[in-house]
């Protein structure tokens, strides 16, 4: 089995560690067309407009405790990727954080915030990734399906719908996080030294 070497630059910081996974999702206004129930001898009408306008949802959620952390941002890169790290650090100050991400372009491994430490997943596996679920589970609820949206604005209101429901419920982000491998590792185990 591989190990890895975590280290956060000021090895005499006591306070405690939290683990939580990140990714981002792109939401946009090309129509998310699903199944419905209608009544019978009815048919569904539902919109298919193919606009290509998109917003970022970056969340980072902790599955032990259901911690959550989101923003909404224009565009999936390194400018963007650097205001979500400094607003989730000062959201999290009494905390060091172990932030396992995926290995974008943008995720920098010279992350400079004193209580974030990068731990990147291996390449092309996403499912390893529990951030995946949740944007599976804020896609599927009824804010995105057979929605038509008129602007960008309408589709971060559903966004911020879908956020405070959802993420909201920290048993609901612990349910979706929550996979049978997190559970049973400790953060002995991650890291080093």
């Amino acid at each position: 089995m591989a190990t890895c070497s975590l280290k956060f630059e000021n090895q005499g910081d006591t306070r405690p560690i939290k683990l939580f996974f990140q990714d981002e999702a792109r939401f946009g206004r090309i129509d998310n067309i699903a199944s419905c129930w209608v009544p019978q001898g009815c048919r569904a009408l539902v919109g298919n407009q193919i606009i290509r306008e998109y917003t970022y949802l970056y969340g980072a959620f902790c599955p032990q405790t259901g911690d959550s952390f989101s923003l909404i941002l224009p565009y999936a890169n390194g400018e963007c990727m650097d205001i979500f790290l400094k607003l989730f650090s000062e959201n999290y100050p009494e905390y060091r954080i172990i932030l396992a991400m995926d290995n974008a372009s943008w995720h920098s491994s010279e992350i400079s915030i004193d209580n974030i430490v990068p731990l990147f997943q291996p390449a092309h596996s996403p499912e390893l990734n529990p951030a995946e679920r949740v944007w599976k589970h804020i896609r599927e609820s009824g804010s995105f399906k057979n929605k038509t949206f008129d602007s960008l604005s309408d589709v971060e209101t559903a966004i911020c719908t879908a956020v405070n429901d959802i993420l909201s419920n920290r048993e609901t982000i612990k349910s979706l996080t929550g996979f049978g491998w997190i559970k049973n590792a400790t953060l002995g185990n991650l890291i080093a030294g």
